[in-house]
């Protein structure tokens, strides 16, 4: 049976990810320092906190990768109409020049990335409402497409 206080821990756990959106990486400082402190006296904190640390850096490494697709495609999509001589940083650039062209499967890929990040981060802020619950509830919940860094 797992007490009021590590309930609370737990969810405080899962619930402190959500600082990612008032400070730079709160999302993996807050996490830390709460798991860190408890992970020796509770078993079920221990649990939630690697759960919440693997599914951050997962999301991380999934953004990193979204971005890797998406950024080098839009640039070079809005960019590929545009020859280098008009490309001149002593006088202002036109944007004339700039135009979504062809749109090809390159930009439609770019685009998809985008909208995946998007869909992502929506995704993200449920689990980690859907998980807080479950661990106020004395609940073990495992996020979805977690890579397990902490086993």
């Amino acid at each position: 049976m797992t007490t009021t206080n590590e309930k609370s821990v737990a969810t405080f756990l899962h619930l402190s990810v959500l600082t990612q959106y008032f400070i730079p990486f709160g999302n993996y400082i807050f996490p830390i320092v709460i798991w860190s402190a408890k992970k020796n006296e509770s078993e079920f904190v221990d649990a939630n906190g690697k759960n919440v640390l693997n599914f951050q850096l997962s999301m991380f490494l999934y953004t990193i990768v979204l971005c890797l697709i998406a950024i080098p495609i839009l640039i070079y999509s809005i960019f590929k109409n545009v020859p280098l001589n008009d490309i001149n940083f002593d006088r202002h650039f036109v944007i004339e020049n700039l135009s979504a062209g062809n749109i090809t499967g390159l930009t439609i890929l770019g685009i998809v990335a985008v909208l995946l990040f998007c869909f992502l981060k929506v995704i993200e802020f449920v689990l980690i409402i859907y998980a807080a619950v479950k661990a106020s509830n004395d609940e073990a919940y495992k996020y979805p497409l977690s890579i397990p860094f902490f086993k």
